[in-house]
């Protein structure tokens, strides 16, 4: 069974840093294209950034451009997202999800209907 396990969120002051891990079992990171995503309470689930399955093609949501990185870790079977200069606005249940649909060359590399599986989320918080 895909098991899909993020942690690492917490509570953090603005302008400080946060790494999430999403640890991967039952399939091999370096087979699938790999996504971040956010949801606020009350908003829709929103685009942080991508991997492809190339392991050097990024994409980030313009929020969080030059402040956010994704990455993995092939031996760990594992995928991060480094979050730096947090900010308020940042506040949010993060998810990292899995696709091994083209769809993710074209726009929908941004829509979570795109992504098979999802783990269960971390909560980050941010605050002032």
């Amino acid at each position: 069974q895909v098991q899909l396990v993020e942690s690492g969120g917490g509570l953090v002051q603005a302008g400080g840093s946060l790494r999430l891990s999403c640890a991967v079992s039952e399939l091999r990171i370096v087979n699938y294209h790999w996504a971040w995503f956010r949801q606020a309470p009350g908003k829709e689930r929103e685009f942080v950034a991508a991997l492809l399955r190339t392991g050097s093609v990024t994409s980030y949501a313009d929020s969080v451009k030059g402040r956010f990185t994704v990455s993995r870790d092939s031996a760990r079977n594992t995928v991060y997202l480094q979050m730096n200069a947090l900010q308020v606005e940042d506040t949010s249940l993060y998810y990292c999800a899995a696709t091994n649909s083209a769809g993710v060359f074209s726009t929908a590399r941004t829509a979570p209907s795109t992504y098979q599986y999802w783990g269960q989320g971390t909560q980050v918080t941010v605050s002032s």
